[in-house]
């Protein structure tokens, strides 16, 4: 687990701070009609500045995972050193979404990245004390094999596939295609789940008849450790044949207690979080080296060779909510235990 550096708040607003809760001034001068205005002035700049500082002084403490839905906040820390983020961020990456789900339920963890499904779940199981503030990770599955076998969906039955994500995003996007492609993900394949990307791909470098599901960045990972691997299927595009909802890999959600409490830091977070995921497209190389050092992706040169393909975004407000929800409805069709049982209603919504 690797943390991102912190900022001290500047100087200027510490004093500024001390300043407003400074003494009152007392005794006989504080009736005459001067010192009475200037009362009344330090009032209004004290309340003014009241108003004009963010509602928390702690860093935002957010979780991550191994992958393409961390590589849109490493840019954050730049952001920091700079002096042009909005906050302060203990950024905390893990290599299973199950590390991070009990560290937020409990009050440990404010925001996270965390799979788009699994968000609908926690807001199901906690009654609410999760909302998702942004969609930041598109489609980025995608099949590969030795050789040159798989063509289509319908070659991959009969086939042992690799596969991360068991109980998340990667598991239902492939039980769903399979089966709008008329094949039971139960009985006409066998999915072996791993805990990490990395371990599929260690698998893959010793199967002789390996398949496996992988996202970026460790397709291109895989790739370049051994040249033999084919991008057989974008799942992406296949979903795309069979929904007319957009794919969604990755939602950062906060904690709802804190969002009531904090509106003004999960606001400005989004405008942060927003900057740091353009910079992801805009600066591969900067971004790149970035999710080296913080352990996103092993190498710099596999992050900026898979970044183009990671579909990394920063989707909020009404456009979310409808894709969240159009995503979410899909998920429900096939499973409703895939979203926790039942759909998430407007709460489930940071607006």
């Amino acid at each position: 687990m690797k943390k991102l550096a912190s900022l001290l708040l500047s100087a200027a607003l510490l004093l500024s701070l001390a300043a407003c809760g400074g003494p009152v001034a007392s005794g006989p001068t504080a009736s005459t009609p001067d010192s009475s205005e200037a009362a009344a002035s330090s009032e209004a700049a004290s309340s003014e500045a009241e108003e004009n500082t963010l509602s928390t002084a702690d860093p935002v403490r957010i979780a991550g995972l191994k992958g393409p839905t961390t590589m849109g906040l490493v840019n954050l820390l730049p952001m920091q050193e700079e002096g042009t983020a909005n906050l302060r961020y203990d950024l905390q990456l893990y290599g299973a979404a199950d590390e991070i789900v009990p560290l937020l339920t409990k009050g440990e963890l404010d925001m996270a990245a965390i799979p788009a499904n699994l968000a609908a779940t926690l807001y199901q199981k906690t009654e609410g004390a999760i909302q998702v503030m942004a969609v930041n990770t598109l489609g980025v599955l995608y099949v590969v094999e030795k050789g040159d076998t798989v063509q289509s969906v319908a070659d991959l039955a009969g086939r042992t596939i690799l596969s991360t994500g068991k109980g998340t995003t990667p598991e239902y996007v492939l039980r769903y295609i399979l089966t709008q492609n008329g094949i039971d993900p139960d009985q006409d394949v066998t999915i072996e789940f791993y805990s990490e990307a990395a371990e599929v791909t260690a698998q893959m470098a010793v199967a002789e008849d390996a398949i496996a599901v992988l996202p970026q960045p460790y397709v291109t990972s895989a790739s370049m450790q051994d040249d033999t691997l084919r991008v057989a299927l974008d799942l992406t595009a296949e979903w795309e044949k069979v929904c007319d909802t957009q794919l969604i890999t990755g939602v950062t959600v906060v904690r709802t207690a804190y969002a009531e409490e904090h509106p003004d830091v999960v606001a400005a977070f989004l405008e942060d979080y927003a900057a740091s995921a353009e910079a992801a497209g805009a600066d591969l190389d900067g971004t790149a080296a970035l999710c080296e050092e913080q352990g996103v992706v092993a190498k710099a040169a596999i992050a900026k060779a898979a970044l183009p393909a990671c579909n990394i975004v920063c989707i909020t407000g009404e456009a979310m909510k409808a894709d969240v929800a159009g995503y979410a409805q899909v998920l429900y069709d096939a499973d409703p235990a895939a979203v926790g049982g039942a759909m998430p209603d407007d709460g489930f919504y940071w607006m």
